[in-house]
């Protein structure tokens, strides 16, 4: 059994790999471009299979692991997400499966603060971590179903949602390798990759805003 379950680990690692290589080149190429496009779609097969797999490993006998779990759910929320803006452009409606995206966050970040609290209170260093994830995971499925509220928001802002979304998503996978792959786990590694990426986002947010007033000023 425990042969079969490295295997499995090995594929998840083969796959995430997949996911942080094309997740590099997605941001690093022109947005909207050929390549851009080609790489965000091989970035979130990578992401969604090897966080999917993640997902079945963290079950599995002598390998339970809650925060590889609940990481894994908030990884393949981010990247749903984040494809599923790329339709809001021109939506009339949000599907179904927009909210079930969002509701299945935010009940997975209730569990994860639940724990991280319990957790900080038996001195865990895992509870700081899941207490951050799950917080900045409910800021974020909560302020999907505030946009939802107005579909004209949501064509709006569509690409800003997903440049966050899939920036958010490569970060998880940036600091799944730094943790999993490389084994250097402490909060600094933790953390730093999210603050880093939360400049980008705002970077990106920012001009993505000043774009949008030239073109009403003109």
């Amino acid at each position: 059994m425990e042969s079969i379950i490295t295997i499995i680990i090995y594929i998840h690692a083969f796959f995430g790999s997949i996911g942080l290589i094309a997740g590099i080149a997605s941001v690093s190429t022109k947005k909207g471009s050929y390549l851009h496009r080609k790489a965000g779609k091989l970035f979130t097969f990578g992401m969604v299979t090897s966080s999917t797999i993640s997902l079945t490993i963290a079950i599995m006998p002598n390998h339970k692991n809650i925060i590889l779990l609940l990481i894994g759910i908030f990884t393949l929320y981010l990247v749903l997400s984040g494809n599923r803006a790329l339709t809001f452009k021109n939506k009339t409606k949000v599907a179904f499966v927009d909210y079930f995206i969002s509701g299945s966050m935010l009940l997975c970040c209730i569990i994860m603060i639940s724990l991280g609290i319990f957790s900080v209170l038996k001195n865990y260093q895992s509870g700081t971590i899941l207490l951050i994830f799950g917080i900045l995971g409910l800021y974020l499925s909560i302020k999907d179903f505030i946009l939802y509220r107005n579909i004209l928001d949501v064509n709006k802002n569509w690409l800003m949602k997903h440049a966050g979304k899939m920036t958010g998503a490569l970060i998880s996978s940036i600091t799944a390798f730094l943790v999993a792959g490389i084994g250097i786990s402490n909060l600094i590694v933790w953390i730093m990759p999210s603050v880093l990426g939360g400049i980008y986002i705002v970077y990106w947010a920012n001009k993505i805003t000043n774009k949008r007033k030239l073109a009403s000023d003109t």
